[in-house]
């Protein structure tokens, strides 16, 4: 028989976490009636505290700022450095209106612009990056059935907590988009693909070394998806960027949508993955502080390196 004192143990911890969640549930509803400015305040002042946090995030986005910016001293990469955490704290807050908000507010919220004709259903992958306003894609899902645009899909990675995990792929769904999981799934993004559905994926990640080439990313050999050449070969797809940046004036997000690369064919995978490691850095570069750098990029290494996140380092 198991024993009792540990059953009960385990009966609280699973009520403390519902209630945990519950509690994060109403908080993020709460946030999304805010007025925005409101809103964007509680982020800026939230980033500002995070900044000053001692952790393994602050010293992450610290050595990936040295990293990719090696000719500006310390002074530069702390100012770097706290103006990202101002603008990632911003983000958080603001995915109360992503996951939770209206059409309205989305609007509002973020622009979109594009070079190519939305409605068209040519094959198409957009290809986004992990700047803070990443998620602002959802915009396109929310606008399709106005704009007569086809529906959004995309790749989503699992979280470890169930009950939000369901949820967020529920909030990215609740205007007809397609969340599909990341893993196991090349099928059915291909049938989305092919069938002239909207394909966002954003492959400046290191998700392990499987499907993945090391390519310069910064001067550095970064270890990169190469899902966007592969597909491309596959469908035959137009590739096209889409990034999502604050205004100049912060009142809100742009989504941009670019014209398809030219000769993007996928018919050479590591030369097509480094092609689009250098778009990035490229527009990385324009706005440094809205990367996402808080991911550990660099964590897997070619020819046995040590890892640069290492506590020792």
């Amino acid at each position: 028989m198991p024993n009792r004192s540990n059953v009960t143990k385990q009966n609280k911890t699973r009520l403390f976490k519902s209630f945990a969640n519950y509690v994060g549930l109403v908080f993020l509803k709460l946030l999304s009636l805010l007025p925005y400015k409101i809103l964007v305040s509680i982020g800026y002042g939230l980033g500002f505290i995070a900044a000053r946090l001692p952790g393994d995030r602050n010293r992450v986005v610290k050595t990936n700022l040295q990293l990719c910016f090696p000719n500006l001293n310390a002074d530069e990469i702390d100012i770097l450095r706290k103006k990202h955490w101002r603008l990632l704290g911003r983000s958080l807050v603001e995915k109360s209106i992503i996951w939770l908000g209206s059409e309205k507010q989305l609007s509002k919220m973020i622009e979109v612009k594009s070079a190519v004709d939305l409605k068209s259903r040519k094959p198409r992958i957009l290809v986004n990056m992990h700047f803070t306003g990443i998620e602002g894609s959802i915009i396109l899902s929310a606008l399709a059935k106005r704009m007569d645009w086809p529906r959004t899909s995309g790749f989503f990675q699992r979280m470890k907590n169930p009950f939000f995990n369901q949820k967020i792929i529920d909030w990215r769904n609740r205007f007809g988009g397609n969340s599909i999981d990341r893993q196991g799934n090349a099928k059915a993004i291909i049938r989305e693909i092919r069938n002239g559905d909207f394909i966002i994926i954003a492959p400046d990640i290191d998700l392990g070394m499987k499907d993945s080439e090391f390519v310069p990313f910064f001067g550095i050999e970064t270890n990169t998806i190469t899902t966007i050449s592969r597909l491309a070969k596959i469908t035959g797809a137009d590739v096209c960027m889409m990034v999502t940046t604050l205004k100049d004036d912060e009142s809100g997000y742009l989504c941009e949508i670019s014209k398809p690369l030219e000769n993007f064919r996928g018919d050479n995978v590591k030369s097509d993955t480094a092609r689009l490691n250098q778009i990035f850095e490229k527009e990385i570069r324009l706005r440094p502080a809205e990367y996402y750098w808080v991911h550990k990029r660099f964590k897997n290494r070619p020819n046995h390196e040590s890892n640069p996140y290492s506590p020792s380092k």
